[in-house]
């Protein structure tokens, strides 16, 4: 995909970025987490928010292939 052309641009991935999605129901929610994220994760790295959201979610996953 890295060297396929969308658009004019090559497409690229950013580094530092996540997308996930969001059910209709939890916008508002989601936004104001996101709107005070720094507060939220104060003393917790993105490491170990990340697989706690896994692990809320019942996500199976193998920590070998997470990072």
């Amino acid at each position: 995909m890295g060297s396929q052309v969308l658009g004019r641009k090559k497409f690229e991935w950013q580094a530092g970025y996540l997308g996930v999605t969001v059910s209709p129901s939890q916008i508002e929610r989601v936004t104001n987490y996101v709107l005070n994220q720094e507060e939220h994760h104060r003393g917790q790295t993105f490491h170990e928010k990340y697989l706690e959201m896994l692990k809320l979610s019942a996500i199976e996953y193998d920590e070998r292939y997470v990072w």
